[in-house]
């Protein structure tokens, strides 16, 4: 299984290691659109801090995110897992899972991001500021920039989850995809690989104290935070669902209520509904 997630928009800070060693990334076939993201992204910030600014959309509370970047080269690096916080994050509680669970996250989370393209979580990385959505001056829109890049890579990482990382082949596996509508302009899967992906939308259901009608909303905080716990009840469960069709049973065995649609056609993802009542 591979799970493709977000990255998140603030990060700890950059660790007291050796700086970064883009060599010693995950998916190779990335390099060389990462060694130009990252040659103009420090180029920018070093030369002019508020074009800078401008650029990648910081609030003039963030002007030192700018600094931070100009110096990615040199900086301390950790492994992505921990430079990645926030709500879905701090749901997930990659430290706190057992030895097993932490194994299968280093070979099934891949984090998407705007100046990697995506990394697994035991890849060591400085702390950044680049969303996907930025538009630099000379790539462009970095969603656009990165789905070239992305043909080449996703599927085979696809096929190396699907075999636990064995190397062997897994003869196909299944694709969760948590992404943000931001990071899924990035890459989108195609063909059969597209039907052996599902996405995820969570949805807050309450009930009309007067009509007695259910009325269901999405719910941002909430939406990440449960995200962030059905994939470590995956990885805590080491089940290991092969499509989305298992995956829907899988879930509801973990205790969610879930409500699926396939495709009407081929060569595109299912469609899950996890719906919630409490929010926590």
């Amino acid at each position: 299984m591979l799970v493709l997630l977000p990255p998140s928009e603030g990060k700890a800070a950059s660790g007291r290691g050796a700086p970064l060693k883009p060599e010693s990334l995950s998916l190779p076939a990335l390099a060389g659109a990462r060694a130009a993201v990252l040659d103009e992204l420090v180029e920018l910030c070093a030369a002019d801090e508020e074009k800078a600014r401008t650029v990648l959309g910081l609030s003039e509370g963030l002007r030192g995110e700018v600094a931070k970047n100009a110096e990615l080269r040199t900086a301390g690096t950790r492994p992505a897992g921990e430079i990645y916080t926030g709500v879905l994050y701090d749901a997930l509680g990659l430290a706190t899972l057992d030895p097993a669970a932490r194994r299968r996250a280093g070979t099934s989370l891949l984090v998407f991001s705007g100046l990697w393209g995506a990394v697994r979580i035991g890849d060591r990385i400085p702390s950044y500021r680049c969303s996907m959505g930025v538009r630099l001056p000379g790539l462009g829109a970095l969603g656009a920039y990165w789905r070239t890049p992305m043909e080449a890579a996703l599927p085979e990482a696809a096929e190396e989850a699907a075999s636990g990382g064995s190397g062997a082949s897994g003869g196909g596996g299944l694709v969760l995809d948590l992404r943000s509508a931001a990071y899924a302009t990035a890459w989108r899967p195609k063909g059969e690989l597209a039907g052996r992906t599902a996405t995820v939308r969570v949805l807050h259901a309450q009930t009309d104290p007067v009509t007695g009608a259910e009325k269901r909303s999405v719910v941002s905080h909430f939406n990440k935070a449960t995200k962030g716990r059905l994939v470590r009840d995956l990885l805590a469960s080491g089940a290991r669902p092969r499509d989305p069709e298992r995956l829907v049973e899988t879930v509801r065995e973990l205790g969610y209520v879930v409500e699926a649609t396939a495709p009407a056609r081929a060569g595109r993802p299912w469609a899950l509904d996890v719906v919630v009542r409490e929010i926590h």
